[in-house]
């Protein structure tokens, strides 16, 4: 149960740590520094972690990380959809 909640806690955090991109790019409307590529290789990776949580939740274990990791990757691909919808502006 401790080792769930650090989990929770941990991605959480991890999840959080996005939002002042979000919200540069949302204030600014540029994405030029961004890397798209790096992105993709991010919810490539992520996407592959959320099959694994997947797998754990459904034998009952691991539910802490399906919940943070379906978090960092919601949050990844937002990320790629604002530098999809700015990069030509």
């Amino acid at each position: 149960m401790f080792f769930s909640v650090m989990q929770l806690i941990g991605g959480v955090i991890l999840s959080l740590g996005w939002l002042p991109q979000i919200i540069q790019i949302l204030k600014t409307k540029s994405v030029a520094d961004l890397s798209l590529k790096a992105y993709l290789l991010m919810l490539l990776g992520i996407s592959l972690m959320e099959a694994y949580a997947i797998s754990l939740a459904v034998t009952g274990a691991g539910l802490a990380f399906l919940i943070t990791n379906t978090l960092s990757l919601c949050v990844v691909l937002l990320v790629i959809t604002l530098i999809l919808k700015y990069r030509s502006i």
